[in-house]
């Protein structure tokens, strides 16, 4: 059953990669809805649990964090159209926004390692506090995005500004889905 975790990180890199490979006007196109709506059912459903469930190794998701974050540039590459001198001044200032959400991200990680220890042996006041730092690293990122709207707006207009965020978000939530989407759910 590791195999099915290693799976669905799989398919969040395709997923990625494939957006990333794929016309960039799928991603600018307001018309593109996906064929198959997600349910409720598809969203939800648990990963392997019990002793069928076995979590990647730090090496693993390191190397998933590395990817995602290249992939994750490329697609806003593809997708900004910035001018050269746009180019210029976006993306250092994408480079520290990048490095800042990694930080704020060490922490996310660390959560899913201790959330895939401990899942099936987890109290009530361990799934309380765990609940609060999930909220805490949610959060962090919107304080980070809040801060960064204001660099992004100083370097470009209103409307590339607006699409970056829109194009992070997107990316980051498809992320998360995948992930979260490998973890087994939490027997009460």
């Amino acid at each position: 059953m590791a195999g099915l975790v290693k799976e669905s990180y799989r398919v969040a890199l395709a997923l990625l990669a494939a957006i990333v490979m794929h016309d960039t006007a799928l991603c600018q196109d307001a018309a593109w809805r996906p064929e198959q709506p997600l349910t409720a059912g598809q969203v939800v459903t648990p990963a392997p649990s019990g002793s069928d469930f076995k979590a990647p190794s730090d090496q693993q998701i390191e190397m998933l964090r590395k990817d995602l974050r290249s992939r994750r540039k490329q697609l806003i590459a593809a997708n900004m159209k910035l001018t050269d001198a746009e180019a210029e001044k976006f993306w250092p200032a994408y480079n520290a926004y990048t490095d800042e959400l990694v930080s704020i991200n060490h922490a996310k990680y660390a959560l899913l390692k201790q959330y895939t220890a401990t899942y099936d042996t987890m109290t009530d006041a361990e799934a309380d506090n765990s609940l609060g730092k999930w909220i805490d690293v949610d959060e962090s990122v919107a304080q980070l995005r809040r801060k960064y709207i204001a660099i992004f707006r100083n370097l470009l207009p209103a409307k590339k500004t607006a699409l970056f965020f829109q194009l992070d978000r997107q990316i980051q939530m498809l992320i998360d889905l995948q992930l979260v989407s490998a973890l087994p759910l939490v027997e009460p």
